[in-house]
């Protein structure tokens, strides 16, 4: 008999036990109740910058307060990232300091996914003068730098600040990058455009003190196109357009997102937001995660759990009686997307010229080769892109007599408008390469895996792409709960007394934005695992094996949760 361990719409996520301190602010008071949020109260994060301009950016890493190093500095979009040579055998049996190098990872936060050619070169130029030229596109539509060293920072922040960007709240218990539709103010079936609403949102409130210290981070969306291309539903907070028989369009509320060891997708609070109040809203629900948000244990800080225990009636009683002062309109639900929410391939804009989108491989660029797209597209005419929450870029303002042409010199780049199913559908996490919380490699795993199915599966011709997440660790920022095919790394046997890289793997997941009927969670089933040297291996046989049972216009989804056990191996 198959055994589901997880799966559905939502598993489990239980609220922390009653009877004790839950360190609500609203509910216990504000007494800190554990070392992290007593130096938020002493000294918040966003104090860290004037010490890293004027300190240790002169004196050094060595000189750097621990405090600040494993805390502080995470509000500005710093972490340390991990030292070569140390095994994920080690992951979990090291302190912090003695898994950190003395460089650090670097997010340039993005909100909107929103660059303009000029601001790609100077995060470029970054890069390549004091990143190694590594640069990463995140699935949070953010650019990832890394080697970074703290005596640098200073003039990064010039570079970055002198064209409009920012590293402020890239981390940190604080509201991140704002995704916004990588089409907004383009496409030609856009519901609205939300740039103007994301842009209100952070002038007003990314970097307000007032909401620099929620109990953990907190992530939002808003999308106006029908494919809802921000994946939604493992948010905090999205809003999602509607158009209402009534008011007209607006915005579907989505709240209590989220995915890591508890997955939980987002519930609807059953209202109509106006575009008018959205910034408003918006404040309001992260308002309540800093008042009411659970601060005891951080592994039950984030809104989802606040969400499990209050439920969507109650949420939004209190978003509206305590922090609104009025009652939102009720709305419908938004239709389900007809469209893949990835923009990849060629599309008209309304202005009649197109937008191709691109796929590297798994997220994995660099300096040189944004600098290089910087050149490509103003040799074209364009001065605008966008990056995506799916680890890819979106390229505007093409004329349609240079589709063609402009498709030749992007592949020559590594940048695909007509990639290979799996290399479409294919995310990695950071991975042991440079993060200190991974186990297993990522990038290279997924690319080799990505290499090897597109020469072996010519012969197969799905209806739709096969999502394959790859992750690190268990803390799922490759979404690996709502891929077709998600891999959570961790270590296996060899049969020689040792261990290998390896992955627990989860079937048939998959959002909105994966072009299927509705948003769900993978399942898991006991001892299925499969190595890292035999993972195209597997994905071939479980593709092939799906291709010959599917039924109809079944999905890869549909058939993983009621397949046989034998099916799934």
């Amino acid at each position: 008999m198959t055994e589901h361990v997880t799966g559905g719409t939502n598993a489990e996520v239980r609220p922390p036990r009653e009877g004790r301190s839950n360190g609500q602010w609203k509910v216990d008071g504000t007494e800190p109740l554990n070392a992290n949020e007593s130096w938020k109260q002493e000294d918040g994060g966003l104090s860290v910058r004037e010490r890293i301009e004027n300190i240790y950016s002169k004196t050094g890493f060595d000189s750097i307060d621990g405090t600040d190093l494993h805390g502080r500095f995470r509000w500005w979009g710093l972490y340390t990232q991990r030292k070569p040579g140390i095994d994920g055998g080690r992951t979990a049996t090291l302190e912090p300091h003695e898994l950190e190098d003395k460089y650090f990872m670097l997010r340039v936060r993005i909100d909107g996914g929103q660059l303009t050619t000029e601001q790609l070169r100077v995060i470029a130029g970054i890069s390549k003068d004091f990143g190694r030229d590594t640069a990463d596109l995140t699935d949070r539509q953010n650019i990832q730098l890394h080697w970074i060293e703290v005596e640098a920072m200073p003039e990064i922040w010039r570079r970055l600040e002198s064209v409009g960007l920012e590293t402020t709240e890239a981390c940190g218990d604080v509201p991140r990058v704002i995704l916004g539709s990588p089409v907004a103010g383009i496409a030609e079936d856009e519901l609205i455009d939300p740039t103007d609403i994301i842009e209100e949102i952070r002038l007003k409130y990314i970097g307000d003190p007032e909401l620099a210290n929620l109990p953990r981070k907190f992530k939002s969306a808003i999308t106006g196109h029908p494919s809802q291309d921000v994946v939604h539903e493992i948010n905090d907070l999205a809003f999602v357009a509607v158009n209402h028989p009534e008011h007209g369009v607006g915005f579907d509320l989505w709240v209590g997102g989220g995915l890591s060891t508890a997955p939980r997708l987002a519930e609807r609070l059953g209202v109509w937001v106006s575009p008018a109040q959205v910034a408003e809203v918006w404040y309001g629900v992260c308002s309540i995660f800093r008042d009411y948000g659970f601060r005891r244990l951080r592994n039950k800080a984030r809104l989802k759990f606040l969400m499990a225990d209050w439920g969507p009636v109650k949420f939004r009683e209190i978003l509206e009686t305590e922090y609104l002062k009025y009652k939102l309109a009720d709305g419908p639900a938004a239709p389900t997307p007809k469209t893949v929410g990835d923009h990849v391939g060629v599309h008209k804009q309304k202005d009649g010229k197109f937008y191709l989108g691109v796929t590297p491989f798994v997220g994995r660029v660099s300096g040189t080769i944004l600098s290089d797209l910087a050149d490509v597209l103003e040799k074209y005419g364009s001065k605008r892109l966008r990056t995506t929450p799916h680890q890819k870029l979106v390229l505007l303002d093409i004329a349609e007599a240079d589709v063609e042409n402009i498709i030749v010199e992007l592949d020559a780049l590594g940048l695909n408008a007509r990639p290979s199913d799996f290399q479409r559908s294919t995310i990695a996490c950071t991975g042991i390469e440079f993060c200190k919380l991974a186990i297993v490699d990522t990038k290279e795993t997924a690319t080799e895996a990505v290499k090897s199915l597109t020469r072996t599966m010519v012969d197969i011709q799905l209806k739709r792409p096969i999502s394959l997440h790859v992750n690190g660790c268990p803390n799922s920022c490759a979404r690996i709960q709502t891929a077709d095919i998600g891999l959570k790394g961790q270590l296996l046997p060899d049969g020689n007394g040792g261990t290998e890289p390896g992955f627990q793997v989860h079937l048939g997941g998959g959002l909105a934005s994966r072009d299927r009927d509705e948003a769900g969670l993978g399942r898991t089933v006991r001892g299925l695992k499969v190595t890292a040297a035999n993972l195209s291996e597997y994905v071939e046989r479980v593709t092939r094996k799906y291709v010959s049972e599917a039924e109809g216009d079944e999905t890869f989804a549909e058939w993983a949760h009621r397949a046989e056990e034998e099916a799934l191996q």
